[in-house]
Order: structure tokens, then sequence, then C-alpha cells
């Protein structure tokens, strides 16, 4: 029944007033939307985002949604540029009133059970966790399952990171930032000893890490059914 309703949100079209932006860090920004309150979603899923005041070729990118449906906005972060695409010139245009549409939410990048979940983000893949931590935090998921959270940025910027602390605090999830890949694979190792396939894995982040992750799990005999990689793409 999800996988069909999953179809049929690719259907569903909501026009977002725009409410604000700011910088998370260098060449990083946070859009704001209101969120229509007939709008929801399952927190990690990503909206495909119509630009409507500005004519071009490529006017629709995906995003993942980076606030969960409790906090009554729609949120994006994305990367921009020295030399930004004509899609991210006219996100940068957008003043307060002015409109975008979402179409979606789509996507199966979302908690679907109890089990304890490894959730592994590089870079800007964390935008999809955060709303899943948010969600977890308005749901008062404290004593939950055993949940952890690798985050690696070879720049150690860490976006979010005093939100993620403070989610930390409220929830039962341990959060890890990480430098490098092969920090990555060692707190890994560890969770895969203690759980192996009685847990399901989160990969979000770029193409590469995604890749290199999710083979690394499939060589230590986690089973794919365990392993939900954010394979729409839903990051910018």
């Amino acid at each position: 029944m999800s996988f069909l309703k999953d179809k049929l949100s690719i259907f569903t079209k909501t026009e977002l007033p725009f409410i604000k932006r700011y910088q998370e860090s260098d060449r990083v920004y946070t859009f704001l939307f209101e969120k229509d309150k007939d709008l929801s979603w399952n927190e990690g899923q990503h909206g495909l985002f119509t630009i409507t005041h500005k004519k071009m070729k490529d006017s629709i990118r995906p995003f993942s949604v980076a606030s969960s449906p409790s906090e009554g906005v729609v949120r994006i972060t994305t990367r921009i540029d020295e030399e930004p695409s004509e899609f991210k010139k006219a996100l940068l245009e957008l003043e307060e009133g002015m409109k975008i549409k979402m179409i979606g939410p789509v996507g199966s990048f979302y908690l679907k059970d109890e089990t304890p979940r490894l959730f592994m983000a590089g870079g800007i893949g964390i935008t999809p966790f955060r709303a899943i931590l948010k969600q977890l935090e308005a749901d008062g998921n404290r004593g939950g399952k055993p949940s952890e959270l690798l985050y690696v940025d070879s720049q150690e910027a860490h976006l979010y990171k005093d939100e993620l602390d403070e989610l930390a605090r409220n929830t039962s999830i341990d959060v890890h930032y990480l430098s490098t890949r092969n920090d990555m694979y060692s707190y890994t190792n560890e969770f895969i000893a203690s759980h192996n396939n009685n847990a399901q894995y989160f990969v979000s982040g770029p193409k590469s890490m995604v890749a290199s992750m999710t083979n690394y799990l499939k060589d230590k005999h986690i089973s794919k059914r365990n392993i939900i990689k954010d394979t729409f793409r839903g990051i910018e």
C-alpha cells in the first residue's frame, strides 16, 4: 500500500510561499517555505521543486525535505557555488511571498519499522537525516531502538551541528562527527558486530559515497533489503 502511495504522490503539486533564506556555512544555504495544511511527507523523503517566477530550460530539481512535518515548514538546504546553475540563481532571487511548486513527496528513504538503525551521511547528504531526527524528537524517542548517525565531512564543516547535538540529547540517537571514510568504516564495523542483519542501514550523500558504503555493507553480508539508499538523489 505504501508503494502505491509513493507512486501516486508524483501527481501531487503544491505551491509553497517563500519565507526566508539564511546561510548555514560557506556556500551552503537553507530556504524555508510555508507548509500547506494538506501537505505531508515521511521524514527523509524529497520533493521535485519547480521555479515559477523565471523561465529556464531545466526548471525542476530534486531536494530532500530537511524538515519534519511537525515543524510546519518546508526546508531545503543546498550548496550554491560561485558560479551557480540557473536554477540556483533563481532560488537566490526569491523574495518573501513568492512561490515555488513542489511535486511529491517522493521516495522510500524513510523509517518503516522499529529495528535498530545506522544512519550514514556524507556532506550535504545530512539533509534527510535532519528531518528524521526532528521527527524522532517530536515523537518522544528517548528510549527507542539503538540508533547511530555517522556524519562524514572531509572539510569538517558538519552542517546543523548545534541542532544535531541538541537532537542527540533529546533522543536515543548517538551522533558521530567524522572526517574520513575510514572512520565511517570503523564505526560501521562496530555497529554490524552488535546488530548484523537485525538492523537497517540508511546511506545518503554524494553518489560515490553511497555506492562505496553500499558495497562495503554487502561485503559485510548485510542483506540488500536492509540497505536503504537515497536512490532518487534528493540532494543538490
